[in-house]
Parts: structure tokens; sequence; C-alpha cells
């Protein structure tokens, strides 16, 4: 009876901190910010590290398409390309978390902007007519996108601070003798 007590106790916690951070993400995503700098990145690495797997690709995801429903919609190339973008980057969380230390999180960040970076300028580049259909076109549209790549490595690394920095803290607080009795059962996610 107590296992089962925990299991649901669990369920209901994890089902919480996905909401929360569907929410977190959603929220900043409405408020206003610099093009590009935005947390679904992080939420993407921070899910395939620490949540059940199957949360974590879908976190960034459904954060997106509940801010896209409220922003708007647009080009359907460019919206998979994006969200494509940031399901790769839950993979990478999901490698991350048996390879996880502050060389990896900071690298894996870096190289989730950058992915996102080759992928979504890319897609604009093929799916629009802003650009020639050149390499000098492929070019310009990827020069001209360099000023959104600094805000989307910017925006990354303060996210992915944030995120798995709070959630560190916040295990070793848990762990504290201050907050830990004997008789409590620690719940991991």
């Amino acid at each position: 009876m107590t296992e089962f007590i925990l299991t649901k106790k669990r369920k209901i916690l994890e089902l919480s901190i996905v909401l929360l951070l569907i929410f977190i993400g959603v929220s900043l995503r409405l408020l206003p910010h610099p093009p590009n700098f935005a947390p679904i990145a992080a939420l993407a690495l921070f899910g395939g590290v620490y949540l059940n797997k199957k949360y974590a690709l879908i976190i960034p995801l459904l954060a997106m398409l509940a801010s896209d429903y409220l922003i708007g919609f647009y080009n359907f190339k460019l919206m998979a390309s994006v969200y494509g973008s940031f399901l790769l980057i839950g993979l990478i969380g999901l490698w991350l978390r048996k390879h996880k230390n502050f060389g990896t999180v900071i690298g894996s960040s870096l190289a989730a902007s950058t992915l996102f970076f080759i992928i979504t300028n890319f897609a604009v580049w093929a799916f629009t007519v802003w650009y020639p259909k050149t390499l000098s076109g492929l070019i310009w549209c990827y020069t001209l996108a360099i000023p959104f790549f600094k805000n989307t490595i910017l925006g990354d690394l303060l996210y992915v601070s944030v995120f798995f920095g709070a959630y560190e803290l916040i295990s070793v607080l848990l762990k504290s003798p201050k907050y830990v009795s004997e008789r409590a059962p620690s719940i991991s996610i």
C-alpha cells in the first residue's frame, strides 16, 4: 500500500513538473524578449536529462504548440523545421542524461543553438522566396541570421544555466539533513 501511494505521489509530482515547465516555456515566449531569446531548447535539454523519456521530447513541442497557438501559426514548413530542431535537441538531452557534467551541459547547449541555427535557416532559405536558391543565397541567409544566432546562444546558455542550476541546487538542499528526516522517503523523477 505504501509503495502504491509513493508511486502515485511520484506520478503527480512528475506531471506537475511537466506542466510547470510547459507553463514556463509558454510564458517566457509570450513575454517581450529579444528575437530567438527563448527557453525552449533549454527545456528540451533539461527534459532529456531529468524527466521520464516519454515527457522529455514532448515538453518543448507542447510549449511551442501552445505559445504558437497564442502568438499565431506561420509557414508549415518553417514550423516543421523549428519543431524538428527541438525534437533533435531533446535527443541531445537524452544523450546528455548519461554524460552530464558542467562541460557537456555547456557543450550541449552550444550544440543545440548551432543545430537550431543550421536547420531553421536552411528551411528559411529553402521554403521561402526571400533568398535566391543559389549557394550565394544560402550564404546570404545564414549571414543575415547571425544576430539571431547570437541571441539563440545567449538565451540557451542563460536558460540552461537557470534550469540545470536550479535543479541541482534544489537537489542539494533536499539532501541536506535540515530537509530530510529518516522517515521521509526520497522522491526523484
